[in-house]
């Protein structure tokens, strides 16, 4: 069975796996209604008896280059809200019951890291490359990824990547943990649906229970992070480096800075 929701796919086969593919190409951008339908579908799985794991994938060159900032004015005033929509979508993503396991076949870059952290597993291809590249347009990190990366990879290493806004490339991540396994392109898929079965193999009320225990914490985590990086973003939006760094990415060339 086969369903859509906006730029969603969702795909049963009766195997106890749903798998779920933002289509979107060929970066698969971020925005407050995708990531609500993608939000809505995972709910959606949780509430099936016969769901017991969610493969996420993507179509285009990327698996989710984050925002589109191509489209974004630097004239005018940056309106002021006390709460990112984007951010609430991200909270749902965290909260959900149903292990996710991640195919990642190219870039996961700023909120598309956000995202693929969403992920219980991460598996990888030799394109895939992971960057939280936020500093290099005079911006905070977002999509709770000060929480969600230092978790996973440490402060040190995370750290590092803030600070510079550098791409580790597939290798690199996989040391790191950031990715679990990493394959040929066109075993992405086939090794998913391998982990996604060992799992499904188990009990789904005690794999429900070990995930919930495991991260018990990380939905009121997520929306402190959030929260403290939207106050930050606010007011750097505000700031000359902001604009230069959204020209920057617009010409696609090095920001030139002047902490202003």
């Amino acid at each position: 069975m086969k369903t859509q929701h906006g730029h969603i796919h969702l795909e049963r086969r009766g195997d106890h796996i749903a798998r779920v593919k933002i289509d979107k190409p060929p970066h698969n951008n971020v925005s407050v209604e995708l990531m609500k339908d993608l939000a809505d579908v995972l709910e959606a799985a949780d509430g099936d008896r016969e769901c017991r794991a969610v493969i996420l994938s993507s179509t285009g060159k990327s698996f989710c280059a984050g925002a589109d900032l191509t489209s974004r004015s630097t004239d005018g005033p940056i309106p002021e809200r006390t709460i990112n929509p984007l951010y609430e979508q991200a909270v749902r993503l965290v909260s959900t019951e149903l292990p996710v396991i991640a195919c990642v076949h190219g870039a996961a870059i700023g909120a598309g890291l956000g995202l693929a952290l969403t992920a219980d597993f991460r598996i990888a291809s030799p394109e895939a490359r992971f960057a939280a590249n936020f500093v290099k347009l005079g911006f905070h990190p977002g999509f709770g990824l000060t929480h969600t990366l230092p978790r996973l990879i440490g402060r040190q290493r995370a750290s590092l990547m803030f600070m510079t806004g550098r791409r580790i490339k597939a290798e690199e991540a996989l040391a790191w943990g950031l990715v679990d396994e990493l394959v040929a392109p066109d075993q992405l898929m086939p090794a998913a649906e391998a982990l996604a079965f060992e799992i499904a193999e188990s009990a789904p009320l005690a794999v429900k229970s070990t995930r919930k225990t495991l991260r018990a914490d990380l939905a009121d985590a997520v929306s402190k992070a959030t929260s403290h990086e939207f106050h930050e973003q606010q007011w750097l939006m505000q700031t000359e480096d902001f604009r230069e760094g959204v020209r920057a990415v617009n010409e696609r060339r090095a920001g030139n800075f002047t902490g202003r």
